[in-house]
This record gives structure tokens, sequence and C-alpha cells, in this order.
């Protein structure tokens, strides 16, 4: 059986590292910090501006990169991390207002970092946001000739008495899921193990339902903002979810209060052949599925429910796909997959 672990990411590392820096960062904090650390975004009250909150995060695209690498196309990762940062600061009602990155290569290769900007700037387009600068840097010795690593941040702008972060979900909230279009930007360590290591493919051979490696494994990552906008619109969404890292369990729960926890319906949704094939192939167990990908979700809103029928009306009026995937109950915050 694959695991994730043994592809090199340690998930409980992870988890041990932020709780051995919580203190550290809390004892940073002032008045103006709106936001508590665990969000999926930062939130800072603006000087001089009442009642307006900037919302920040900041993220990468992990071991995607190396693919980009294999296949020499670096613009699609560029979008991958507006995109992915968008939705993060989006998750909590914010509208983004500008974009950083920061590109270390090995070697320093003016036409890949071209590529990659390019990749930027199409994220920023889609989001809506600025890339008003970033930094390059050459690190030899660090990162091999060929290698590079890419990371941004992301600012926007939300009124305070809008931030959404789950304190207003009650039971019997629904939770409406939107499709993913494959792993996004994270997993990446255990499908390269299984597909380059256990099954020796490489990006140019094709999968069962005819994409090639490469092309399945560099989708880009979907900015959910046009979806959100039509489902706040249309009734109460009080939390929302970005599946990243940690999957459905590891992401939704983020946004339970204390004494709720969440349902989630195996079946509700179709799961992409991707994530079937490298199950099948390398063994992966449901759990650990369902902690390292996205499984087809690539974002879970809790609705309220009496405007559950107007928000999936107004979803399907504007022509987007969704999921009715779970329900919230009372009970040990959690996120439980149920059959």
């Amino acid at each position: 059986m694959s695991r994730y672990r043994e592809a090199g990411v340690n998930i409980r590392r992870g988890e041990e590292a932020l709780d051995r820096i919580r203190a550290l960062c809390r004892s940073t904090f002032n008045a103006s910090v709106a936001a508590d650390l665990g969000g999926f975004a930062g939130a800072y009250r603006i000087p001089g501006a009442p009642g307006k909150l900037l919302a920040s995060s900041m993220d990468g695209v992990g071991t995607k990169l190396k693919v980009a690498v294999l296949c020499g196309k670096h613009d699609t990762v560029g979008e991958d991390l507006v995109c992915h940062s968008g939705n993060d600061i989006l998750v909590h009602g914010a509208t983004p207002l500008f974009f950083l990155d920061y590109i270390a290569m090995g070697a320093l290769d003016p036409s890949v970092v071209e590529e990659v900007v390019r990749g930027l700037a199409a994220g920023c387009r889609r989001v809506g946001c600025a890339l008003i600068g970033g930094e390059t840097a050459e690190m030899p010795g660090l990162y091999a000739p060929e290698d590079y690593d890419l990371a941004g941040a992301i600012v926007g702008i939300v009124s305070e008495s809008e931030w959404v972060d789950g304190k207003e979900i009650s039971e019997g909230d629904q939770l409406v899921g939107f499709p993913s279009v494959g792993l996004h930007t994270n997993g990446y360590s255990l499908a390269r193990k299984i597909l380059f290591d256990t099954l020796k493919l490489g990006v140019n051979d094709r999968l069962p339902w005819g994409s090639t490696v490469g092309q399945e494994l560099l989708k880009p990552h979907p900015y959910y903002g046009p979806q959100v906008a039509v489902a706040r619109a249309a009734g109460a969404v009080r939390g929302m979810a970005h599946i990243t890292g940690g999957g459905i369990p590891g992401n939704l729960v983020r946004v339970l209060p204390e004494g709720l926890r969440a349902e989630v319906k195996l079946g509700s949704w179709p799961v992409p052949e991707v994530f079937r094939f490298l199950c099948e192939s390398g063994s992966v167990g449901e759990a650990e599925a369902h902690e390292v990908w996205n499984m087809g979700l690539g974002m879970i809103l809790v609705v309220k429910r009496e405007d559950l029928a107007p928000i999936e009306r107004a979803l399907a009026g504007a022509g987007h796909a969704f999921h009715r995937v779970g329900q919230v109950l009372p009970g040990t915050r959690e996120v439980r997959l149920t059959a």
C-alpha cells in the first residue's frame, strides 16, 4: 500500500511544526489582528479605514514543479499559484487586490522566468488582482541547475462585518461542493511516486482515458470566485473550505464551530478518473487518499438549510456544476466521511 509518508511527506510533522510556532506568531499580534491562526488567510484591520480588513495568504505549488520541469512547460504552475492563493482568501469573503511572487532557481533561465510570470499574469487576470512585484533569486548549490521553487502572496480586502469564518454555522446546514479538475496543487509527491516510480511512466505516456501523464498532472487550478459570488447572492453561505493538503477532512474541519460535526456522503459526487487510477495502481487506502488529495471536490460551501434550494437554482441557472455532499450535525468537532 502506497502512503504519503513513504513518498517523503509527513503530515503529522507539519502539524507538530504548526503547534510549535503558534505561540511565537501570537506573541507578535496587536489590536489590528482580526483573525487567529488556523484559518485559510490572515486578517488585519486597515489603519484609517474603520470596518475594513486586509486578507492575506501565502503559498507555493509544491512538487507539481517537478512535473513542469519534466514537461518543459512552466506557465500553468504560475496560474496555479495565483488561483490557489485566491481561493484561500475567497473562502473568507475577500476580494483580491494584488499579488507578489518569489522565484528561486539553481541557474537563472530568463525564458523560464518569463513563462512562469506569463502564468502568474494569467492567474491574476482570472482572479481580478494586480501582479505588482516579486523577487527572483539564483541559488546554485541549493537547487539543481534545472530546478526552481515558486511561492507567492495575495492580499485582498473585505468588510469586517462580511468576514466569513464559520462561526454562524448551525445544525442542519447543508454542504455544497464544487468539482475539482484533478490534483490541483496537492498530493504530487505521492502521485509522482505511483506514476513515475511504481508504474515507470513518462510524462508523454497515455493514461487509460487518453490524457498524457503530463497533461493530467499540469491541469490548472480553478478559481471559484464566480461560483461563490452566485451562491452568496442567492442565500446565506456560513462557511467555506478550500480543499487543499489534508483533503476534505483536514480542511472542512477548519471552519466548523465546537459542538458540530460535518458528515460528507461518499458517492454524492463523481470522483475523477485520475484519483481512481492512482488509488488502484498505488494500492492507496480510502482514508489515506482523502487525506492527501481533494478526491474531486475543490471547494465546499456550508449553506443555511433554508437557503439551499435558491442557492442551487442560482448555481444551475449560471451554469456552475455543484453537488450536494452532506450536512452539519451536533457532535464532536470533526468531519466524517460516510457511505
